[in-house]
């Protein structure tokens, strides 16, 4: 009786095992709602027995990449992982990223049909797919309400209004735009001037709406009408933007959800400033979750499963009310009329997915993006003229 034992036993592990449900590993960046993350993990695992969701929260994009990075080549990386739009082109083209393509046409076709074109082309390099959209943002114009109305001011609409409203409202040693060392909403600057920072896959950094762009801000800077500011003053800038000292912050819509947070001030936000009528396309932000190059099939099943619970309308209605990103697809947009009821300037900041086009995918853009924000710097601090700092970049990316 007791030789029969040992079979039985091995019988009941090896069904144990196989009822287990595969582990996956999700290395995010969403520090402010890493709760709401682990919420939606929860909420998943529970719904089902085949997959365990695990995500791991590793700080801002800049600081997960390296990290992912070095998991690579120790070959530990997780199942799945949310890369910022113009990090995953770099590791796709050098094989680091699994080719989707294939698992993303067997999606149903109300899902994919139902994400906007530009969303869904930001996870795309060339014609394959590396990365699913979740957290997508759009660039706005936050602003202090008050200060404007006391001014007798509207929020501006182009940057020649807001170039105005700041030249009335700089007194008492107030520098009303912040003008921030930011590769990102430049790239929106550039663009709402029908401008691009690339063609094809070469830089364009010293084009002439960018100069243009540049030259603004420096001519404001130099006036006293507006703060340089570089990423890392994010802090200074916020206490600066609640006491007054400044009145306009160009931003993600996302950080909508700290900054109404601010004490002293009513906030207000509008679409991204648009100076050429007709051609005022704004670059989305955010990430998309990419799966790195081995992982077991298993797993990538559960992380495509994971990542169609969170696009489930009512997931995603509640992941904008959460953290006011733009919702991804259509069918999320009527379940957050009441919300936008409370909050009509975010329904007028969402509508610009309408107008809105994917980063440049060029790989080698993620290292431009630092040469912009070091030109952004020089002129805004009078250190070299706006096309010498260009200029210079230019002959950087160049190399």
């Amino acid at each position: 009786m007791r030789a029969s034992a040992l079979p039985l036993t091995a019988v009941l592990l090896t069904t144990a095992a196989h009822a287990a449900p595969v582990r996956v590993e999700f290395w995010h960046a969403m520090s402010g709602v890493q709760g709401t993350v682990q919420a939606y993990a929860r909420e998943f695992n529970t719904s089902q027995s085949a997959y365990e969701i695990v995500p791991v929260n590793q700080g801002n994009y800049r600081e997960l990449l390296p990290k992912l990075q070095a998991a690579l080549r120790s070959g530990s990386a997780p199942a799945l992982a949310q890369l910022e739009f113009t990090q995953f082109p770099t590791l796709a083209q050098a094989g680091q990223l699994t080719d989707l393509s294939a698992r993303v046409d067997d999606l149903p076709g109300a899902l994919r049909g139902d994400i906007y074109p530009a969303v869904w082309k930001t996870g795309q390099l060339g014609e394959r797919t590396y990365g699913l959209p979740w957290n997508v943002s759009v660039p706005v114009l936050m602003y202090n309400a008050g200060a404007l109305k006391k001014a007798g001011l509207s929020a501006p609409d182009t940057w020649a209004q807001l170039e105005g409203a700041s030249r009335t409202l700089a007194a008492g040693g107030r520098r009303p735009l912040v003008a921030a060392a930011d590769a990102w909403t430049f790239e929106a600057n550039v663009l709402s001037r029908g401008g691009t920072l690339t063609g094809g896959e070469r830089p364009r950094l010293n084009s002439p709406d960018a100069v243009d762009a540049l030259t603004q801000l420096a001519r404001m800077s130099a006036a006293g009408q507006a703060q340089p500011r570089t990423l890392n003053e994010a802090t200074r800038a916020a206490f600066d933007f609640a006491r007054g000292q400044n009145i306009f912050v160009l931003a993600s819509v996302a950080n909508w959800t700290d900054a109404r947070k601010l004490p002293f001030f009513n906030l207000g936000v509008a679409p991204f400033p648009c100076e050429k009528e007709g051609a005022c396309t704004v670059p989305l932000g955010g990430a998309t979750l990419t799966i790195p190059k081995g992982t077991p099939a298993a797993e990538q099943a559960g992380a495509v499963a994971f990542w169609q619970y969170l696009m489930q309308p009512a997931r995603l209605a509640d992941w904008v009310k959460t953290t006011a990103y733009v919702p991804p697809r259509r069918a999320a947009v009527p379940l957050l009329d009441d919300w936008y009821a409370k909050n009509p300037q975010l329904r007028a900041a969402h509508a610009q997915i309408s107008r809105a086009v994917p980063r440049p995918t060029t790989p080698e853009y993620a290292g431009w993006t630092a040469l912009i924000e070091d030109a952004i710097t020089q002129a805004t601090t009078g250190k070299l003229g706006a096309k010498a700092a260009l200029d210079a970049a230019q002959t950087r990316a160049d190399r």
